[in-house]
């Protein structure tokens, strides 16, 4: 065998890091083309050029490897919201701001989407099995919370509603947007990610939440 032939794989021996962090590439694209049945390991080995072997070596199993997909796919989100500063801000500028960022992070992100909606039809069965699981859901409710307290104290946001009622209604629009593109340019002829409506769909987020948690 040539050096060139095997210089690859003395890469990812020497450098597991990125091998680790190619596979979870891979996997996530893999995962969320063809759902967690119909995604294949060898396929995965393959694109990758490492082996099935070497996958369960990372990650112990297909399952094992499914989790840590569904775990970095979160965990982008939410390292975004985690730097959001929005600290100088209007409390109501800072709703939209936020808002917006999940816009942004959801259609830049459409594997995500598939992710969760694939996760959802498994009951999110496997998600619950996950270690980070408690820390999935800190980072945005500890935002939107110090918003609300703020916005709360300066008298310009409505008391009956808790973060997690404005993650939900944040991301209702956001994912509905991209998982329902397809159905819904069929059923009504308009595409939701046309480049044309981008930023009016973008403004109407801001101000649907806006106007909904402003104190009257």
């Amino acid at each position: 065998m040539s050096t060139r032939e095997t210089a690859p794989a003395a890469d990812r021996v020497r450098d597991p890091q990125r091998t680790r962090a190619e596979i979870l590439d891979v996997a996530t694209s893999e995962f969320a083309a063809n759902g967690y049945a119909g995604a294949r390991v060898d396929e995965i080995a393959a694109k990758t050029r490492t082996t099935k072997r070497m996958i369960y070596y990372y990650f112990e199993s297909k399952q094992g490897l499914y989790l840590a997909v569904l775990e970095q796919a979160y965990s982008v989100i939410r390292s975004l919201e985690s730097g959001l500063d929005v600290e100088h801000l209007d409390p109501l500028a800072a709703l939209r701001e936020l808002a917006e960022l999940t816009f942004d992070h959801h259609e830049s992100h459409p594997d995500f989407i598939r992710l969760v909606s694939i996760e959802n039809i498994h009951g999110a069965k496997h998600l619950a099995q996950s270690e980070m699981l408690p820390g999935l859901s800190a980072p945005v409710l500890d935002v939107i919370g110090r918003i609300l307290e703020r916005g709360r104290a300066a008298g310009v946001l409505r008391e009956d509603v808790d973060a997690l009622d404005v993650h939900m209604l944040i991301s209702s629009y956001c994912v509905f947007r991209i998982a329902n593109r397809h159905t819904f340019s069929t059923i009504f002829g308009r595409d939701l990610l046309d480049p044309g409506r981008r930023e009016h769909y973008r403004t109407m987020l801001g101000d649907l939440v806006v106007e909904h948690l402003a104190r009257r």
